[in-house]
């Protein structure tokens, strides 16, 4: 049986740079990438080596594959990152801190951004979050209702990274609010404090008070570490 001509040492490498730079620089979203046999005339290279170069690219989020058809390029996204946060707290509960570190320096700024920016829109989503908060009769309702305020929050300081930052890190946020409400529940403390929390950072964006929204952000995330260390500071305590 004949074996497969090698490639050149580099080819998948320098096969991949050239398709990111045509899904950077020349292609728009939604634009397919040329066939794959036009692209390995142009390369010089194997249909093989086009489609692994081709996969590259779909693992980090610059193409989508579809059955059938070429390759797409897809709207920037912040899937990597949030893929990182994930596994970062998955494995390591404790990590749970470090994200809270991470929420003071984004949404402390995205509250006092929001209170500049935020457009009607966005307020009365935030304001019907806060209700869907009050209403939950469950903790996944309450955690879904939280969750709507913070990306409505992101949406409104009119700025597509900070909004991508904040859905990209909606799962493990999840994680970390299942931790601060089992903390909250060990100390005693009402929920109602939660929701007030929120409404303080609306309440802030409607009167336009950039400082003013982002010390009701901070202390809402102060709190919520204090929760969080409720839940698993006993359990640290546990394993040592």
């Amino acid at each position: 049986m004949a074996e497969r001509p090698a490639q050149p040492a580099g080819a998948v490498g320098t096969a991949v740079e050239e398709l990111e730079r045509l899904a950077l620089d020349e292609l728009r979203p939604g634009e397919a990438l040329p066939s794959e046999g036009e692209l390995a005339r142009t390369l010089s290279i194997s249909r093989l080596t086009v489609r692994e170069a081709v996969r590259s690219l779909e693992a980090r989020g610059l193409v989508e594959l579809r059955k059938g058809r070429r390759p797409t390029v897809r709207e920037p996204n912040g899937s990597l990152a949030g893929d990182y946060f994930r596994i970062a707290v998955r494995r390591d509960p404790s990590a749970l801190f470090e994200l809270t570190e991470v929420r003071l320096a984004l949404e402390v700024r995205n509250a006092a951004l929001a209170a500049t920016n935020a457009p009607r829109s966005a307020i009365a989503a935030m304001a019907g979050a806060i209700d869907a908060m009050r209403r939950a009769e469950d903790e996944d309702g309450f955690h879904d209702a939280d969750v709507r305020f913070h990306e409505a929050l992101a949406a409104a300081t009119g700025n597509g990274m900070l909004t991508q930052l904040i859905e990209q890190l909606a799962e493990p946020l999840r994680t970390s609010r299942r931790h601060s409400h089992r903390g909250r529940l060990r100390e005693g403390r009402p929920f109602d404090e939660v929701v007030e929390a929120h409404r303080a950072i609306l309440y802030a964006v409607e009167r336009r008070d950039p400082q003013a929204a982002a010390h009701a952000m901070e202390t809402h995330l102060r709190m919520t570490e204090r929760d969080l260390r409720a839940a698993l500071e006993p359990l640290e305590e546990t394993d040592a």
